[in-house]
């Protein structure tokens, strides 16, 4: 029985870029990024402006703990009930929690409770979106179009960090944080009638889940199931290695570094857009090519050396070589990161990938960060360059780990 309320099609093999059902899958996440990047910037502006600093970091912190607690959770929903319906949902109340809040801070100044309500809620429903957003590419397009789909989102999460924090600047300016979270709820409601109009297939096992007898028991087997898979499991600990080197350089480090060498302001911003252009160019190679040979073993490389990159940040003489160093960064770690998408995309089990993309992301979004406030203690310790230099190596290892795992280091890409 179909779980759509859209008759369910044969995944097409268009090339995605040209195939209508993926451009308006890409529109609907595009839409929802953006908003989500001006709802960020609105909560931490209006936390600011009704608490202290301390206060609105709590406020800001509040969306990661149920996110990373319950987002298991999530992939369980996403597989039981399918992607293209928890999205829908999910997509639905983000936008009516943000719009409320919005409507309540252009008739009052409530404080921070409905703040950090929100960011509770936001939080919550994040748990539950990412894993389905994680499991519906499979089901609007073929296995050989997942690769290309990687790089259209890698795309559209760079237009949305790009164009989001001016739209919000704007709509802060002219009206306030009421604004920005109106303006925030408006672009993820533009994305419910587009994901409501995707046609989506069933895929095998979609007809079984109605069979299985619990929640707990979908869980537990599907972590039973990335743990035996032969490319998932190593896979996954390379993506952990990854981020855990990758992402206390690029966010406190960074910052750290410049003030370190009085770069300032402009020159992390300088840093931060070469990055972004390094990211920006591997999604679009990616968007074009719609795949690469020897997949495994690309992945494996350009997480060695794009760990090497990070070590060398600290080590550049002025704020333009270290841009152009970032401009790597981003390069190599935006084309390995999109891989590894890929190969969770193709190398899972369809009744899997949701519980599949909610272990990936606890990684990138639970674990990783945890090593922003190691890498700010390190570096306060050691200085820049040796924590770096270790951040690099453990992000290093991420790579040689596929390199050494026979399954993963010859894992391909469906052509």
């Amino acid at each position: 029985m179909s779980t759509t309320s859209i008759p369910p099609v044969a995944v097409s093999d268009r090339p995605a870029h040209r195939d209508p059902n993926v451009l308006r899958w890409l529109g609907a996440y595009t839409a929802s990024m953006v908003g989500d990047n001006i709802y960020y910037l609105a909560l931490t502006w209006a936390a600011v402006q009704a608490g202290t600093p301390a206060q609105a970091g709590i406020v800001a912190a509040v969306s990661a703990v149920p996110r990373a607690l319950l987002m298991l959770g999530g992939g369980v929903l996403a597989d039981r009930f399918g992607p293209r319906k928890v999205v829908i949902g999910s997509d639905a109340v983000r936008c009516a929690a943000v719009l409320a809040v919005a409507a309540l801070l252009f008739a009052t100044t409530p404080g921070l409770w409905p703040l950090a309500l929100l960011a509770l809620v936001f939080g919550t429903v994040d748990a539950v979106f990412m894993p389905a957003v994680g499991a519906l590419p499979a089901r609007i397009t073929g296995r050989g179009q997942l690769t290309r789909v990687q790089g259209m989102r890698g795309l559209a999460i760079r237009f949305a960090n790009v164009v989001g924090a001016p739209l919000g600047g704007l709509g802060i300016a002219l009206g306030g944080p009421a604004a920005a979270f109106g303006l925030a709820g408006l672009l993820i409601a533009v994305s419910v009638p587009l994901l409501v109009s995707l046609r989506v297939a069933d895929l095998p096992g979609d007809d079984r889940a109605a069979e299985r007898p619990t929640a707990w028991s979908d869980l537990r087997d599907g972590l039973r199931y990335i743990r035996g898979h032969r490319v998932l499991a190593p896979l996954i600990v390379a993506i952990a290695l990854g981020d855990l080197g990758f992402v206390g350089p690029l966010n406190v480090g960074l910052t750290l570094l410049a003030d370190e060498r009085g770069w300032g302001a402009s020159g992390v911003g300088w840093v931060l857009a070469g990055f972004g252009v390094g990211a920006g160019t591997a999604a679009l190679l990616l968007a074009v090519r719609g795949g690469l040979p020897h997949a495994g073993r690309v992945m494996a490389v350009t997480i060695l050396a794009g760990s090497a990159a990070v070590g060398a940040l600290a080590y550049v003489p002025n704020v333009v070589a270290a841009a152009g160093v970032a401009v790597l960064v981003g390069l190599l770690t935006g084309l390995s990161g999109a891989l590894c998408g890929a190969l969770l995309q193709t190398r899972s089990d369809p009744a899997y990938l949701g519980r599949v993309s909610s272990v990936s992301g606890i990684v990138s979004l639970g674990l990783a960060p945890l090593s922003m406030p190691v890498s700010a203690a390190a570096i306060g310790a050691w200085g820049t360059g040796p924590v770096f230099l270790v951040s690099a190596a453990v992000c290093g290892l991420g790579g040689v780990l596929a390199l050494c795992v026979r399954d993963l280091r010859r894992a391909e890409l469906p052509k």
